[in-house]
């Protein structure tokens, strides 16, 4: 068995993963995230209840951040400003006396849909999650792709209209772009309100174009889409497929599938995906 963490800017959650299996989920809001030791103390408090006196193997965590894999080293952690850098690896295996492996939470959730979820059988998969900003991991012949600074895929990123697509694709669009939030849309939505529909139509023309940006650069067989702005799907799902419709290889749009994510907890699976199974077999 082995522990899944995941970080986020606001909440962590954990949970033991065994032969497919999530057990024993714990959650907890994240307090004092000015405060370097407070933040990881919450975190140890949270994973100690998981592992003390349990066959746990390892541990695996997924963190908004870039990631040194190697040294297991984050920098810059999304909407925590004491975790400029932080020996995350080192800190957690003095703590736990056990493995620690981390990568950022996009990898996390890209691994755990491959491994467990939607994507299984697929050789390549692209997740792209929508949320405060805009993420996404790549699977590359069934095994996880980081490049050389734990950044490959970060198509948020790239350059598009007067920004970049992070701040068309993600909740941004309607915080920064029509000051509201995809939350608040969402509802109105699904009161049937003709301004909240026609900004999901509108969204759904951006997101088109990040994932024919996802297929220019990569071509997977699957992209995968998560995050918290994506449980609107149904409201941006047809004017997305209108976009991608133009392009420029229509075929191969004809075979890619595009999957909406349906376990809110897939991250900690891919985070607990991360212990090697040479690691587990020692164990």
């Amino acid at each position: 068995m082995n522990v899944g963490v995941d970080l986020g800017g606001t909440n962590i959650r954990a949970g033991i993963v065994q032969n497919g299996t999530l057990m024993h989920q714990r959650s907890s809001q994240l307090f004092e995230k000015d405060s370097l030791s407070s933040t990881l103390q919450q975190l140890m408090d949270l994973i100690r209840p998981l592992v003390d006196g349990l066959p746990v193997n390892g541990i695996g965590i997924g963190v908004p951040s870039v990631v040194d894999i190697e040294k297991g080293v984050v920098y810059n952690v999304a909407n925590i400003p004491s975790w400029e850098e932080v020996a995350l690896r080192d800190i957690l295996e003095e703590a736990f006396d056990l493995p620690v492996f981390v990568n950022n939470d996009t990898n996390c959730f890209t691994l755990g849909e491959h491994r467990y979820g939607l994507a299984r059988g697929f050789r390549s998969v692209v997740g792209v999650t929508a949320g405060t900003g805009l993420g996404s991991g790549l699977i590359i012949d069934n095994q996880l792709f980081t490049g050389n600074n734990c950044g490959a895929g970060e198509i948020g990123l790239l350059p598009y209209l007067d920004q970049n697509l992070e701040h068309y694709a993600s909740n941004q669009f309607f915080e920064f772009v029509h000051g509201t939030t995809a939350y608040e849309t969402h509802e109105a939505a699904l009161r049937g309100e003709p301004g909240a529909l026609a900004l999901w139509e509108e969204f759904g023309t951006h997101m088109g174009r990040a994932i024919m940006s996802v297929m220019y650069a990569y071509d997977p067989e699957a992209i995968v889409l998560g995050g918290s702005v994506t449980k609107a799907f149904p409201f941006f799902r047809d004017s997305m497929h209108r976009t991608i419709a133009e392009f420029a290889y229509p075929v191969s749009i004809g075979r890619l599938k595009i999957l909406h994510s349906q376990n809110e907890n897939i991250a900690l699976f891919g985070a607990a995906a991360l212990v090697p199974s040479a690691v587990q077999s020692l164990t």
